[in-house]
This record gives C-alpha cells, sequence and structure tokens, in this order.
C-alpha cells in the first residue's frame, strides 16, 4: 500500500512541476498577422508626358502618304472607383501627313486637340475611350491651295494605359479624326472635301 501511495505521489509532483511550463507554452502562443488586402491603385491627380507614332491618310499602315506623329500631351484624371473620367489637351506635330483632295493633296502638319475620357479601371491598367474637338493645320501641295488657318474637327478614339509605378505609366491610343467642309482650289475651281485620317500612338506619362 505504501508503495502505490508513494507512486500517486510522486505522479501528482510531476503534474505540479509541468503545469507551469505548459501555462508559460500557452501564454508565449501569438496569433498569425492578420492579412491585410494590398491598397487599389488611385488613378486622381494631373499628368504630363510624350507620345510618338504614325498618322495615317488610310486605315492601312502598308498605303503611303503616312507621317510621324510627335508631341506632347497633359491632363488630369478622376478615380471613381471602378471608373476613371478625366481630360486631356494634347499638340502633335504630323509630318506633313498626305490627304486627298479633289486635284491632289494637302498635307497636314500640326494638331491640337482637347479630349474627355472615361473608362474602366483595372487596378495597375486603364482601359479608356475618348472624344473631342481638334484644329489641324494644313499644307498646300501638288500645287493645291489650301485653308490659310487651322481647320477645326472631331476625334474619336481608344487607348490603354498601364502603371509602372506611382509616378510612371506608359499608355497606347488609337485615334479617328475628321476635319470637315476643308476648301480647296486646284486647276481654276474650288472644292469642299471632308478629311479624316488615323492616328497610333505611344507614350509616357509622369503623374504627380
Amino acid at each position: 500500500m505504501s508503495r502505490g501511495l508513494n507512486s500517486f505521489g510522486a505522479v501528482l509532483l510531476a503534474t505540479f512541476a509541468a503545469t507551469p511550463v505548459l501555462s508559460a507554452d500557452l501564454n508565449s502562443y501569438e496569433a498569425p498577422p492578420a492579412y491585410n488586402e494590398p491598397a487599389s491603385t488611385s488613378w486622381t491627380g494631373a499628368y504630363v508626358g510624350g507620345h510618338i507614332g504614325a498618322a495615317m491618310p488610310r486605315a492601312n499602315p502598308f498605303k503611303g502618304g503616312k507621317g510621324l506623329a510627335i508631341g506632347a500631351q497633359a491632363g488630369y484624371d478622376y478615380d471613381l472607383g471602378s471608373a476613371v473620367v478625366g481630360g486631356e489637351v494634347e499638340a502633335s506635330h504630323l509630318g506633313d501627313t498626305e490627304v486627298r483632295v479633289p486635284g491632289g493633296h494637302l498635307k497636314e502638319r500640326w494638331r491640337a486637340a482637347v479630349k474627355a475620357k472615361a473608362g474602366v479601371k483595372l487596378d495597375q491598367t486603364l482601359v479608356y475611350g475618348t472624344a473631342g474637338l481638334t484644329a489641324t493645320s494644313l499644307r498646300d501641295a501638288d500645287g493645291v491651295t489650301g485653308p490659310d488657318s487651322t481647320k477645326g474637327g472631331y476625334l474619336l478614339g481608344a487607348g490603354a494605359e498601364h502603371r509602372f509605378t506611382q509616378q510612371i505609366s506608359g499608355k497606347v491610343e488609337y485615334n479617328y479624326v475628321s476635319t470637315n467642309d476643308v476648301r480647296t482650289f486646284a486647276n481654276g475651281s474650288a472644292s469642299h472635301t471632308d478629311l479624316s485620317d488615323h492616328v497610333v500612338k505611344g507614350g509616357v506619362n509622369y503623374r504627380f
């Protein structure tokens, strides 16, 4: 009997001795850190940048008459959550893109544009449509005399822009531009023609 009591007492002593150790282990347990979803990129803010591309009288890059389109842009975007709206001003040199008129051609030299845009935000990428008003400077060519001042028109287009860093983004954009009722003189007669061209360009923006 005494041997059984001694064994039972030893078990109790061992249990009490282990209790502080177990308590310390339980108290030292730390819950894993909570997962915090990264904040979505905001597109709100002003930007400036440059672009380069090609202006074409027809939607066929293998046809002649193309010009090198190079210029600069500035604008402001406002992030609405899943959508982004904004406005942009743009100036481009069109590299004497040829547009056909009765009796020959005119050459498009410069263009300024004021554009509105709206698009869908896919976190770091923005897919958007754009529309606006243009003013195009035309140069005489092939014995054809064109307007002495810039001619107004309109622009429709679409593009995509991607944020590489918080400040730097790159974009590609297509524009269809129509310049209506351009008066020209050739071979002793006057004509009125609606001109159009297609511009494909890539650009880089710095965002503030």
